[in-house]
């Protein structure tokens, strides 16, 4: 359910809309998000910014746990109504950007407001315990170009990349919402990886760091802190010594740095309490 602040111009809606809220009403595009999450009855979905409940009323027929979370009171009611008699569903009411989080693995299945999408991808994305395994998500489009560019601009996003598969599904038109937006959204799809394991994290995070620090930096200086000898190692991995670290694939990245975690002798610094604390 997108919430806008500032967009560049473009389709624009009559009728006044100053609760900045938009209803995702496409049912095609709710069932293909729904479909390729692919929940179950042995499954734990959340649905964030549910509103009156398009998404999660197509997840309550899945079997799967629904829980839907809504922080404004009326639509939460609403929502309450549209789900009566269906035992699978909990409406929870609260902002999503502090909503406590599931401790089992869990599913999420959501049109996200674009104004909380970057606080709310940290929250399911950054920490190194986190029980998402897998979303389906409705992001604003220029977000999501930003999410699934093979090369991330940020430390934070590699590190995203490194440890989910995040792809583009495809374009959602406005006028797939009432009332409908200024741009265009987006279907995204994420999935979690192989674990890493603890020191693997920490590796990668450092060669992250380093990779991002300096601009136009060589991949073989940031395998050189390491101790080891870089060109061979980082052409074991399909990485191009002199190639600018910021251009490595992240998966790249984790593969080497699963491999760094082996070697005993070396030492990573320890993750940042914003990956480590619990959410």
């Amino acid at each position: 359910m997108p919430r806008h602040r500032r967009h560049h111009p473009a389709r624009k809606d009559p009728r006044p809309n100053p609760s900045g809220v938009h209803f995702l009403t496409a049912r095609h595009i709710v069932d293909d998000l729904v479909r390729s999450c692919a929940p179950g009855p042995d499954d734990l979905v959340v649905d964030f910014g549910a509103g009156t409940g398009a998404v999660t009323a197509a997840l309550a027929g899945t079997g799967a746990s629904v829980l839907a979370v809504e922080r404004d009171p009326e639509f939460a009611e609403q929502l309450r109504d549209r789900v009566r008699g269906h035992g699978n569903v909990r409406v929870g009411l609260g902002d999503a950007r502090t909503f406590p989080l599931p401790r089992r693995r869990f599913l999420v299945v959501s049109s996200i407001p674009y104004s909380i999408s970057t606080t709310s991808l940290r929250r399911l994305l950054g920490p190194r315990d986190t029980a998402m395994h897998r979303a389906a998500l409705i992001v604003e489009w220029g977000f999501a170009k930003r999410l699934t560019a093979p090369v991330p601009r940020s430390r934070e996003l590699a590190w995203w990349a490194a440890r989910f598969d995040i792809r583009l599904v495809r374009r959602v038109p406005a006028h797939s919402f009432r009332p409908a937006p200024r741009v265009d959204s987006a279907h995204v799809l994420l999935r979690r990886g192989p674990e890493l394991g603890p020191r693997a994290e920490r590796a990668l995070w450092t060669l992250l760091g380093a990779a991002y620090s300096a601009p136009r930096a060589p991949a073989r200086n940031v395998v050189a802190l390491t101790g080891r000898r870089p060109r061979r190692l980082l052409r074991d991995h399909a990485i191009d010594p002199d190639a600018d670290g910021r251009q490595v694939p992240p998966a790249r990245w984790a593969a080497l740095a699963a491999e760094l975690a082996r070697d005993r002798s070396l030492h990573f610094p320890p993750l940042p309490r914003s990956l480590t604390a619990r959410r």
